[in-house]
């Protein structure tokens, strides 16, 4: 068998959450150099292992809170686990929330280069992938403009352009698809689909059970926090649809 191109082995993220409402920053200071600070530690992920094989397309599901975005955010590298362990060989392209990896007072065009950076991709490459990128993204002249003064469905049309042009090893996406218009929602499912036939390794996390089901070849379920289910499509999906169908 192939190795693994991301292998998570008990891997742990706590957080520490304050226990009482500090409405300033500077209370929150004064509080925290006196240590009148009291927290309780909050697990969003505990204890989770499973490797995923280059060309896998992996679903992520879960109720909201359940840990899948903070999953998907180690997995990029945005954080580091409390405890075990993430191995990732390849590149990575996160989409992971709108905005993310852009500055908002810069134009798109800045943007471009600032979150191609980030992604580690040269100036010469993203310089050479330029024009592409701003086609896909088909932002016309606003490609001058602030990323602030972009409407979400345009924010994620550059995101998904950047991400994709960059021909990741593994592009983690979260959500991504569900918005946009439908022209881009259209555009953005073929394009997912060729990344899917040339081989690349996708991890997808949404809240469509159809979405999933159409693009994914095996679906994790994260539930507060733990795995508690990795298999196959269909049999995963129907076995958190028989859950959500027991709570409601």
């Amino acid at each position: 068998m192939n190795e693994p191109v991301v292998k998570i082995q008990n891997m742990a993220m706590q957080f520490k959450i304050t226990t009482q409402k500090v409405d300033h920053l500077k209370e929150y200071f004064i509080k925290f150099l006196k240590r009148d600070l009291n927290y309780r530690e909050f697990y969003a992920l505990k204890d989770i292992s499973f490797q995923i094989y280059k060309g896998e397309r992996v679903g992520i599901i879960g109720h909201n809170g359940a840990g899948k975005s903070t999953l998907l955010k180690l997995i990029s590298g945005v954080m580091k686990p409390t405890s075990g362990s993430i191995d990732v060989k390849g590149s990575i392209a996160p989409l992971l929330e709108l905005g993310a990896g852009f500055d908002s007072e810069l134009s798109g065009l800045d943007n471009i280069f600032l979150n191609g950076a980030i992604l580690g991709k040269s100036k010469e490459f993203l310089t050479e992938h330029f024009d592409s990128i701003v086609e896909y993204a088909e932002l016309g002249d606003f490609i001058n403009v602030p990323i602030k003064n972009y409407s979400s469905g345009m924010k994620a049309r550059l995101g998904f352009s950047i991400a994709t042009c960059l021909n990741p090893d593994i592009l983690i996406i979260d959500e991504i698809l569900g918005v946009g218009d439908q022209r881009f929602r259209k555009k953005s499912s073929q394009t997912m689909g060729e990344l899917i036939e040339s081989g690349k390794t996708i991890l997808l996390v949404s809240h469509s059970l159809q979405q999933i089901e159409k693009l994914c070849s095996r679906v994790i379920w994260i539930d507060k926090g733990m795995l508690k289910m990795d298999g196959d499509t269909q049999d995963v999906c129907q076995a958190y649809k028989e859950f959500m169908n027991h709570r409601s």
